[in-house]
C-alpha cells in the first residue's frame, strides 16, 4: 500500500502562486511515476503534471509555461509549482502515484483562485 498526502492548497489571487506538495509513505519501492490530476466540475478528471522515476516530466497543454513539477527523491515529495494562476485553475487537486499496475490517489487539496 502506498499513502498520499497532499498540502499547500488554498486561496490566491489571479496572477499568484502556490506551491502543492505530495508525500509519498508505504511500499513505496517500484513507483514508476506520479503525478497531479484535478477535475473541473462537469468535466472528466485530467492530468495536470507528472513525473517518472526516470525524471521524465510532462504537462497537459493549459498549463505549460505556468506549471512545474519536480521531486525531492529523499523525502519521497513531489512538488507542483504553481505560477500565474488562472479562476479557471479553481478546483481539487489530487496527487497520483503508479505502481505496476496500481494507481493511489491521496485525498485531494483544494485551489481557489480569485478575481
Amino acid at each position: 500500500q502506498v499513502q498520499l498526502v497532499e498540502s499547500g492548497g488554498g486561496l490566491v489571487q489571479a496572477g499568484g502562486s502556490l506551491r502543492l506538495s505530495c508525500a509519498a509513505s508505504g511500499s513505496i519501492f517500484g513507483i514508476s511515476a506520479m503525478g497531479w490530476y484535478r477535475q473541473p466540475p462537469g468535466k472528466q478528471r485530467e492530468l495536470v503534471a507528472r513525473i517518472t522515476s526516470g525524471g521524465r516530466t510532462n504537462y497537459a497543454d493549459s498549463v505549460k509555461g505556468r506549471f512545474t513539477i519536480s521531486r525531492d527523491n529523499a523525502k519521497n515529495t513531489v512538488y507542483l509549482q504553481m505560477n500565474s494562476l488562472k479562476l479557471e485553475d479553481t478546483v481539487v487537486y489530487s496527487c497520483n502515484a503508479l505502481l505496476a499496475v496500481q494507481n493511489y490517489w491521496g485525498q485531494g487539496t483544494q485551489v481557489t483562485v480569485s478575481s
